[in-house]
């Protein structure tokens, strides 16, 4: 559902159109902006103007559900908003092919920035979609961080002031979707790099990399992040509260990245900036020649070496450059040292001109990637943010250019207004008055007139010989402009400011439009002048950086031109010639920018400060202007359907053509007729008194008729809720009614179950009896049948009884009791563990050989199921098991405690280990044991560690660490194996007498896992066919066979001690003894 937004006239807080104030005067003016103000209402429109006044917070006004309120909307048809313009503005040159400018103006602070980056983001999101034009749009949105990086500083009236002049022409297709444009900069406040006022920063750029470059980036710079080390940077208010200079350093990357910004590019520009911090660092001392002539020398040559390679110039050309100065006339050359003020001259004049032609390359880059490609004829769109008028305690050229160009300004403003008025008025057929009102062209005369203006005396005595000093040019404007009504100066001609005290000698006063503003006239000339020696120009040029030689063209010595360059105002004068023949090809719009107070601070409106504003905007002027004709009009449509219930012919609903409805409408208010006038398509109303009384009149109407609503509303609401209780009554009753009859039918219904279930009970129990005693009839009779024929067959067959009666008996009797055995010994079966021995009771004894048969059975059946449940792997487990068994069970002591440890084989997983991964590709066959044991040595008892190894051919022994193979032993060559019945590791492998493998005798061997190691040997001798059984002999003493030696191998059980284990020790030749202890 749509949200309409209230009108112009709805629920008003003051008044939202300047024009419509009743009384008008400058109090009553600046009174409904403070009360609109304190309402955060902070646009108040003077007819198509808008007002905006500086909140210094952040409002929810600017969301995109508000941006599609204002989309496609009448001007006048919703409440002021800066949205409200610029659609107006995007309209006209989409819809009518009408080229648009929006000014914007106001003083620092004011808020004239966010103003543009609102019309522009209005614009950008109200325009076609679409890859290419997104892009566009987005370049264009991008280019402002860039500009504001470089081209704003923080002031004491604002964190984020502009520092120069900016107009951009937007570039449209025919469909109203964005093309490109072209950014054209003014006026440059490059003093500020140099100099900047108490509590005021340099341009924003500096501290930007400074804060947010990488040590990297600034390594490469050759500059150090604390701001203190740089003469040309102000400490006093190097951090800005809100500002974040490192997050806004990457912002500025980026958005260079995305207008199309080359890395070398960036990287040439950010150099560009490091080198004119290190040019500030630069200091110089006096030096005394011989002919008694002063002359600058470099003190601390460090910067000056660091600039020069950051720029590629040699250092012995720039530093010379600032020592000497060469003039040259036609032929001549004439080289003068320069003394320590003048080199401070050339060292800032360089700094500036460097910045100043750097930030003119930024904006011409900036222009190359966002302009227009297609080359058919675009719709445009122009918005100037430029400075507001200036008067400070102490004013100078800068202030003097720049209420010049809003003189200008001032000038347009009102010659544009004037003509859309009287556009408007021919349009609609009315008859068009002339407006008397102040026209400022005498005030731009004698500023910009080509024989007697002051920019042209100005210029004049700057290329003037001989001795040029800012004196001169006051003696010569007091002489030429004393008798200019708008001109005064306590030294001219003129009589009656002789002993004006509050005009000092030194300066002039011009009345502007806005009002007195004193020039100190102190530095006019060097200003106007702007000049940088020749000097420098040429060392700038010679410098093997590209950018550099690119701003520095003049000073090619190919090209040397002798003729003086143009002043800086010559060159500003041209400018605003150009930027005022622009703005008069296009369709004015403008937003007057107000700052509410010096502090920056929300909800604090300073009337003087305020009023301060309002006279040099001429804000004043303008409504006059503006109600000088007819002060308020509107179409005939909206205008019938706000104001039609106050007459009964035209209310509800009006069938005719709008305009016969709002005659009527008229006639029958008996408003006079010079109130108002009827044009083509609108109505023009005088006086704001009759629009206040139409207002009044519809406001008494709309009560009455919300009255009458209400009374309408509240009689069919009362109907409304009766027919619902009427309604509620009928169904109510209708359902109790239901529901008596209900109760009553179960009530019966519940008596008459009652009565059958008695009846029905009586019947039953009377047939049960019947049935019973039919029943007992029915077994007597076949009870005595029974007995009767019983006689009969007893008598009949008792010789057949009495001969064979007892063994029929015995047999049925012995069935019986097999029967019961059976069944007892199936609910008593034990377990299907093989290892359960429990077995049920034999009943009786001449079962005794079944039951003992039977369990056998059974034990032999649960066995075969147990088994048939084992995998191959497993079955080979147990019958290593059982083998091991057979072998070691009550015979070694160390066997109960290995039934327990699973069989593992392969303990080294010498397959997977890459240390024993040559060891194991030297065999062919699969390694059925790795385990590493001690192999004892004959001379001393003591053991060596080894790699034993058992595949199905061979035994063989490597060293741990190399895994070198130090014996391999095939199996047929082993004839025994001995072990102790001790509980000890220790065991001998007996080899055939004569073998390849008994050159050096037995081996006498240490495992922890000798039941395993000694169960797979005889595993294998068991299952090999071509090869004898292996002999494991058990014995506490066995013999041993070391080379030609026999060595008796004896085991002595001794009692345990702390920490004592099993060892060898060697007794004699013939003898090694190993001590087990006993176990626990």
């Amino acid at each position: 559902m749509e949200v309409k937004t209230k009108s112009l006239l709805d629920n008003m807080i003051g008044v939202g159109d300047m024009v419509l104030l009743e009384p008008l005067s400058e109090e009553s003016f600046i009174e409904n902006l403070r009360k609109r103000f304190d309402h955060n209402e902070i646009y108040t429109y003077i007819g198509s103007v808008v007002i905006s006044v500086n909140p210094y917070k952040s409002m929810l006004i600017y969301t995109p559900e508000r941006v599609e309120e204002y989309r496609n909307r009448n001007f006048y048809e919703l409440s002021p908003h800066i949205y409200a313009l610029a659609d107006e503005a995007y309209r006209s040159l989409r819809d009518q092919d009408k080229d648009q400018c929006i000014l914007i103006t106001g003083e620092s602070g004011a808020g004239k920035t966010e103003a543009s980056k609102l019309v522009m983001s209005y614009v950008a999101a109200v325009c076609g979609k679409g890859q290419e034009v997104n892009k566009v749009k987005e370049q264009l949105l991008q280019s402002n961080p860039v500009l504001e990086a470089f081209g704003n500083a923080k002031t004491v009236r604002n964190d984020n002031s502009s520092r120069f002049g900016k107009y951009m022409d937007i570039e449209f297709d025919f469909k109203g979707d964005p093309l490109g444009g072209v950014i054209s900069n003014y006026l440059l406040e490059k003093s500020r790099v140099v100099k900047q006022p108490r509590g005021e920063r340099n341009f924003h750029i500096f501290y930007q990399l400074l804060s947010g470059a990488s040590d990297d980036t600034l390594k490469k710079l050759k500059l150090d992040r604390d701001f203190s080390k740089y003469n040309y940077l102000s400490l006093d208010s190097a951090v800005v509260n809100g500002l974040d200079d490192a997050t806004n350093f990457r912002t500025v990357r980026n958005a260079m990245q995305i207008v199309g910004f080359m890395e070398d590019e960036v990287q040439s520009v950010l150099e560009l900036v490091a080198a004119v911090l290190k040019l500030g660092n630069i200091e110089f001392k006096p030096e005394s020649r011989c002919n008694g002539t002063d002359e600058s020398r470099v003190k601390d040559k460090n910067d000056l070496k660091e600039m020069c390679e950051l720029l590629g110039i040699e250092q012995s050309v720039l530093e010379r450059a600032f020592s000497y100065r060469t003039v040259e006339a036609k032929m001549e050359k004439v080289s003068t040292t320069l003394n320590v003020a003048q080199a401070y001259y050339a060292r800032d004049a360089l700094a500036k001109n460097l910045y100043s032609r750097l930030f003119s390359w930024i904006v011409n880059r900036i222009n190359e990637s966002i302009k227009a490609q297609a080359k058919t004829r675009h719709k445009v769109m122009g918005v100037l943010d430029i400075y507001g008028f200036e008067i400070f305690e102490d004013n100078s050229f800068e202030q003097f250019i720049i209420n010049y160009c809003n003189e200008k300004l001032q000038q347009i403003f009102i010659e544009l207004t004037l003509r859309e008025e009287q556009e408007e008025y021919v349009r609609e057929g009315i008859e068009w008055t002339n407006i008397e009102y102040f026209n400022n062209a005498i005030i731009c005369d004698l500023i910009e007139n080509h024989q007697n203006g002051i920019l042209a005396m100005l210029d004049e005595e700057c290329l003037r010989p001989g001795t040029v000093t800012d004196e001169t040019f006051l003696d010569k404007l007091n002489m030429i402009c004393a008798e200019h009504q708008h001109f005064e100066s306590r030294l001219s001609k003129n009589s009656k400011f002789l002993n004006d005290h509050s005009l000092p000698h030194c300066c002039f006063r011009i009345q502007h439009y806005a009002g007195k503003v004193l020039y100190r006239v102190e530095g006019f000339v060097d200003k106007n002048n702007d000049l940088l020696y020749r000097d420098l120009s040429q060392a700038m040029y010679k410098a093997n950086h590209t950018l550099i030689k690119h701003l520095f063209p003049e000073g090619n010595p190919a090209k040397v031109n002798l003729k003086r360059p143009p002043t800086a105002g010559f060159q500003f004068k041209a400018s605003v010639g150009t930027l005022m023949r622009n703005l008069q090809t296009k369709n004015p719009n403008y937003i007057r920018c107000i700052k509410p107070n010096d502090k920056k601070a929300p909800h604090i409106f300073t009337e003087s400060l305020v009023c301060h504003q309002v006279r040099y905007l001429g804000l004043m002027e303008n409504v006059r202007v503006r109600r000088a004709g007819y002060a308020f009009r509107q179409a005939y449509e909206p205008c019938l359907e706000r104001y039609k219930m106050l007459c009964k012919r035209t209310w509800p609903h009006w069938r005719g053509p709008a305009r016969e409805g709002v005659e009527m409408l008229m006639a029958d208010l008996q408003v006079p007729a010079e109130e108002f006038s009827y044009g083509r398509s609108k109505i023009f109303i005088r006086n704001p008194r009759t629009l206040f009384f139409l207002e009044e009149r519809r406001r008494q109407c709309l009560q009455d008729l919300a009255t009458l609503i209400q009374k309408i509303y509240r009689g069919w609401k009362c109907r409304t809720h009766f027919l619902l209780l009427k309604k509620s009554q009928i169904v109510v009753a209708a359902w109790y009614r239901r529901y008596a009859q209900q109760k009553k039918y179960e009530k019966i219904k519940s008596a008459t179950t009652v009565v059958q279930s008695y009846t029905r009970g009586w019947q039953a129990r009377k047939l049960l009896r019947e049935l019973k005693h039919q029943k007992r009839c029915e077994e007597a009779v076949t009870t005595i049948a029974a007995y009767w024929h019983g006689t009969q067959v007893r008598r009949e067959y008792r010789k057949f009884f009495r001969a064979n009666a007892g063994k029929k008996i015995y047999d049925f009797t012995i069935q019986r009791i097999m029967q019961k055995y059976f069944l007892g010994l199936k609910r008593t079966l034990p377990s299907m563990s093989p290892v359960d021995k429990n077995w049920p009771a034999r009943p009786y004894v001449f079962l005794d050989g079944v039951h003992t048969e039977l369990r056998r059975i059974f034990h032999l059946w649960r066995c075969k199921k147990y088994k048939s449940k084992f995998t191959e792997e497993k079955k080979a487990v147990y019958e290593e098991k059982l083998e091991a068994s057979e072998l070691f069970k009550d015979k070694k002591s160390l066997y109960p405690s290995s039934v327990s440890q699973p069989f593992k084989g392969d303990y080294l997983e010498i397959s997977k280990n890459p240390k024993y991964q040559k060891l194991n590709s030297s065999f062919d066959e699969k390694v059925l044991l790795a385990d590493v044991v001690n192999k004892i040595n004959r001379a001393n008892g003591k053991g060596t560690t080894r790699i034993l190894l058992l595949t199905k051919k061979n035994v063989v022994l490597a060293d741990q660490k190399t895994g070198q193979v130090k014996a391999s032993v095939p199996l047929p060559d082993l004839t025994s194996v001995s072990v102790s019945t001790q509980n000890d590791g220790f065991f001998a492998l007996r080899l055939k007498e004569g073998s390849a493998s008994a050159v050096k005798g037995d081996f006498l061997l240490s495992s922890e896992h000798l039941i395993e190691t000694i169960t797979k040997l005889h595993h294998i001798g068991s299952t090999a066919s071509d090869r004898e059984q292996l002999n494991v002999d058990i014995s506490d003493e066995f013999l041993v066979q070391f080379k030609q030696d026999k060595v008796c191998v004896k085991f002595i059980q001794v009692a345990p001690k702390n920490g004592n284990s099993v060892s060898c020790k060697r007794k004699n030749n013939r003898l090694l003894e190993v001590t087990v202890p006993a176990s626990a």
